[in-house]
């Protein structure tokens, strides 16, 4: 029998931090994506944390400066370099979430890009 988790709480270094913002001020006319790599950590029988180790910056496939969007290859790169990680750190680490930025609109997610959560999230939970 399968129990319902939620995230509870994402821990994210300085240094991955830093990356993402330094990343998303590459540029201020196109919106930029990339992908967060760590793990999911169970710390209870109905909580996860996710613990973002590293970042993988995505290419663009739009050519719309107000949207961002990649394609499937990139992925595969990103979870090989995941793959890489793990061997490096001696822990399974995966991409475990996405981060893509809003130049000189609201910062609050869009209705997009929160159906685009439940879509990865619910592909997440499934491979966790």
């Amino acid at each position: 029998m399968t129990t319902n988790t939620t995230l509870q709480e994402v821990l994210l270094s300085d240094a991955v931090l830093q990356s993402c913002y330094s990343h998303a001020l590459t540029t201020e006319k196109e919106e930029i994506m990339g992908v967060l790599i760590g793990e999911w950590i169970q710390v209870s029988t109905t909580n996860k944390v996710a613990h973002v180790v590293d970042s993988f910056i995505m290419q663009r496939s739009d050519k719309q400066s107000d949207r961002v969007e990649i394609q499937a290859e990139q992925l595969v790169l990103a979870t090989e370099y995941a793959e890489k990680k793990s061997a490096e750190v001696g822990r399974r680490l995966k991409v475990c979430g996405w981060y893509h930025s809003h130049p000189h609109i609201t910062p609050y997610p869009s209705h997009v890009d929160l159906n685009t959560q439940a879509i990865y999230q619910s592909h997440l939970e499934a491979a966790w």
